[in-house]
């Protein structure tokens, strides 16, 4: 029968599969560098590891540590969750956690398409200019409202 964990408590699953979050962490790191157009090696760089490593934690060949999660989140511009964003591991319980908020979308196209007016947004120069946009928003958002 093989064994599930290693000498000192720690391992892996059975025959050292990565663990589901693992392989969803590893996917979200290269959605996310993918998405801003970085390649491996400048993420690693970035970071002060090689590109090898890179790809090992986006395949989860190897676990990625909480404190190397938060600086490719300070690198890729997001925070922590984001990498955890829609993972429901199935027959996982709730434990403490609230219910989702109602309306709460978490469609990666949506957050690409938000990820993206946001950058177009920031790239006005002009506050007068974003002020207008922002406005033009709210009213397109009116307009589509059901009456």
């Amino acid at each position: 029968m093989p064994r599930s964990r290693r000498p000192g408590g720690r391992g892996r699953r059975k025959a050292d599969a990565p663990h589901p979050v693992d392989i969803y962490v590893g996917a979200r790191v290269k959605e996310r560098r993918t998405e801003l157009g970085i390649s491996q090696e400048k993420l690693a760089e970035a970071l002060g590891l090689t590109f090898q490593q890179v790809q090992k934690y986006e395949r989860a060949a190897n676990r990625i540590s909480a404190s190397r999660l938060y600086r490719m989140g300070m690198t890729l511009g997001v925070d922590v969750p984001f990498f955890f964003e829609g993972y429901h591991e199935a027959g996982a319980g709730s434990g403490f956690a609230e219910p989702p908020a109602a309306g709460f979308e978490s469609d990666p196209l949506q957050r690409r398409e938000a990820i993206g007016l946001l950058d177009a947004f920031r790239a006005i120069g002009d506050r007068v200019e974003r002020a207008k946009m922002l406005e033009l928003g709210r009213l397109l958002n009116s307009l589509a409202k059901p009456k």
